[in-house]
């Protein structure tokens, strides 16, 4: 099974370029982030010609988290127990306040968090807030919401030590020095920060690995469309996918997928791939290459 991650930075803006790649690529589960769209809006038949099916979480133009795939998808969450949310309540005519999901501290719930179950595999996808800047009260909002993935896996790993799960997307952190093109002008930034760095490993202490740099595959996986970031190639590795024991031993290889930041209207991060040694209704069917 071939199962991915993109933050496609607006699905309606980039639909074709996410589903031909699908295609081009023989990709069975694609988990994306910030499709910035409602439920309504996302272009689903494109999807559906192509073979795929969509669970999707979107309230507005803003974040929202997908997941498409050619075989069942099964056993789908929204957000994950405990989630935080941020900000005010803000009521619309289409949305009253009485609709809005709200925290237990009466913060409404964004929507970064995404899970299902595919042939067995319990795949999610994620997208991490931003941060802003250090001392934000956003950049708070983030460690508390990765705090609380942590916790939430900790405890489904303790209850289900041979679950395969893995938690993909934008993570928004860099955990590494060499995964910005230049430390120096990351000092006091956010996404490098000891405090983001800890809260990402954390998930180390949890027994999960990531199943791409595992395997020695190079690379950034985002640009900032200004300053030409991308033909200097100054960019940065965020987007990961990491994965529990069991779901890190059915990985055969990985990739990282630079030329989908190349050509006309590309998202500025490209997708993460890792194929899995699983059996799949979908085997018969593949290219056979030699």
């Amino acid at each position: 099974m071939r199962v991915a991650t993109w933050n496609v930075n607006s699905i309606r803006s980039r639909v074709g370029r996410v589903v031909d790649w699908m295609v081009r690529e023989d990709v069975d589960v694609l988990a994306m982030q910030e499709i910035k769209c409602k439920p309504e809006q996302f272009p689903l038949q494109q999807f559906e010609d192509a073979g795929y099916e969509v669970e999707l979480h979107g309230l507005n133009q803003w974040n929202g988290v997908a997941i498409a795939s050619r075989l069942p998808i099964e056993n789908v969450s929204v957000g994950f127990p405990g989630v935080p949310g941020f900000g005010t309540v803000k009521a619309t005519a289409a949305v009253p306040a009485s609709a809005v999901v709200v925290d237990d501290a009466g913060l409404p719930v964004e929507a970064r968090a995404l899970g299902a179950t595919i042939n067995g595999v319990e795949v999610w996808s994620l997208y991490v807030p931003n941060g802003r800047e250090v001392g934000d009260p956003h950049y708070s909002y983030k460690l508390e919401w990765l705090a609380r993935l942590a916790d939430v896996t900790r405890r489904r790993l303790a209850d289900q030590p041979d679950l395969a799960i893995a938690l993909m997307g934008d993570w928004n952190v860099a955990p590494r020095d060499e995964d910005v093109w230049d430390m120096a002008l990351f000092v006091n930034s956010t996404h490098v920060s000891p405090p983001e760095r800890d809260a990402f490993n954390a998930f180390f202490t949890l027994g999960l690995r990531d199943v791409v740099r595992d395997l020695d595959v190079p690379g950034y996986t985002y640009w900032d469309y200004k300053q030409l970031r991308f033909p200097r190639n100054e960019g940065m590795r965020i987007d990961f996918i990491l994965g529990s024991p069991a779901f890190a031993d059915l990985v055969t290889a990985a990739s990282i997928h630079r030329n989908e930041r190349k050509g006309e209207g590309p998202s500025d991060h490209v997708p993460v791939l890792v194929d899995l040694e699983l059996d799949s209704a979908l085997d018969d069917d593949r290219p056979m290459i030699f």
